[in-house]
């Protein structure tokens, strides 16, 4: 579904006009739809249905409380990479027992926060980390329930920069000495072996390498099996891309019928990992136009929203489709769509066909997953404020930021 579409000329989220929301919480704004929100869960939860499995949203792609709620309600579980999301998760009604905690560098401190919340899983990214963790559960008395971290080796045919499953990339721990750790980890006294965890990647388009990844996870769950070491659950990861531009992703039964294929007849509980998939197409980023600036080489629309806001522009030369949210009958001309930032990377588009003025509303498309995430207060800038639109009703979810609130904080020198 899309649940953002013109009406009478104007953008709306579901029943609610854009600049209904604009005048209401102000400028530069995220907006959600909870139906597109409700729609996506229910897609990866049919595509699984008559399968031991759970869905667990990745918290880090959107953490906003709302939404970590909206999806707890439905069941989900949460893959989480630091103590701070997992706090999150529990403040928005999670439950810790549907907790995957992965990441590289996990502390002391969160791997007791963890262990005293009663977490589902910590996926293991390292023999140091699994040294550690058995220090840290012995330390508490418990045992800690663990997955390693495989590292295939499969290139996901993605950005680089959120490319996971490679030799190169710092996740994870290599196939050929996965057994050996499992074979460590089952000698351990305060760690228990509970399954076995793959992520080779984001936006993934094509289900082949994630087919392949669980080829090889599935084999070293045979070995490890003949060692007489048994999982409960294969942790598959996450990974599948949207639709930013062009792009013809494969529908969530698409995606999952190579790895269902490869899983029938196995017992294991089989845990998926979707962040973007959930929630990317889900939000848009409400910005208003300050100023058309034409020049000799380059015409300009400087807005109020800026790479602090949404910095995948500037990260990975991103592309969002960036709509005017009142149609227009005037020129259109080709503009950089430009925030206030003192810098030269900070753009939210590049070369787009707008008939706008200065004052008037643009959407930036598809900004669900890794906007208001990755969103920082650069510039001293407040960040957004977060609307989830219900219907006819929109909610706030998230005040907007205050000037004063950046540095309550800070102390200077006496």
């Amino acid at each position: 579904m899309s649940a953002f579409g013109y009406r009478d000329g104007v953008l709306c989220a579901e029943s609610v006009p854009l600049p209904e929301i604009a005048e209401r919480h102000g400028t530069p704004c995220y907006v959600y739809s909870r139906a597109a929100l409700l729609e996506r869960f229910g897609a990866f939860r049919g595509a699984l249905a008559g399968r031991d499995a759970l869905v667990c949203y990745a918290v880090k792609a959107n953490s906003n409380l709302a939404i970590l709620n909206l999806f707890a309600r439905e069941g989900a579980g949460f893959d989480i990479v630091s103590g701070g999301e997992l706090a999150r998760v529990i403040a928005a009604g999670g439950d810790p027992a549907k907790v995957v905690f992965s990441g590289v560098g996990k502390t002391a401190a969160e791997m007791r926060q963890a262990l005293s919340a009663g977490i589902s899983c910590f996926n293991v990214e390292s023999a140091a980390e699994l040294e550690r963790l058995d220090e840290v559960a012995g330390s508490l008395g418990l045992r800690a329930p663990v997955a390693l971290r495989v590292n295939p080796n499969v290139d996901p045919k993605t950005h680089p920069y959120i490319s996971t499953g490679l030799r190169s990339n710092k996740f994870g721990v290599a196939c050929e000495d996965a057994l050996p750790l499992y074979l460590r980890a089952r000698a351990l006294r305060h760690v228990e072996i509970a399954g076995i965890a793959c992520h080779i990647g984001s936006q993934l388009l094509d289900p082949a390498p994630a087919a392949e990844a669980a080829d090889k996870i599935l084999s070293l769950a045979d070995r490890l099996a003949a060692e007489g070491i048994a999982l409960r659950h294969l942790d598959l990861g996450g990974g599948l891309g949207i639709r930013y531009h062009d792009e013809t992703p494969p529908t969530v039964k698409e995606y999952f019928a190579p790895l269902l294929a490869r899983l029938a007849g196995r017992g294991e509980k089989l845990l998926v990992e979707p962040g973007r998939a959930l929630v990317g197409n889900s939000g848009v980023l409400l910005t208003r136009i300050e100023y058309l600036k034409h020049g000799a080489e380059k015409n300009f629309a400087i807005v109020d929203a800026a790479m602090n806001d949404l910095i995948r522009p500037a990260l990975y030369d991103a592309w969002h489709d960036i709509l005017p949210v009142r149609s227009r009958q005037i020129d259109a001309p080709l503009y950089e769509v430009v925030g206030p930032v003192c810098e030269s990377g900070d753009f939210l588009g590049h070369g787009r066909r707008l008939g706008v003025e200065a004052g008037d509303l643009l959407a930036v498309m598809s900004a669900g997953a890794y906007g208001m995430a990755q969103s920082s207060n650069y510039n001293s800038r407040p960040r957004a404020a977060e609307v989830v639109v219900d219907g006819e009703q929109s909610f706030v979810v998230r005040e907007r930021e205050q000037v004063e609130q950046l540095f309550a904080g800070e102390h200077v020198l006496p």
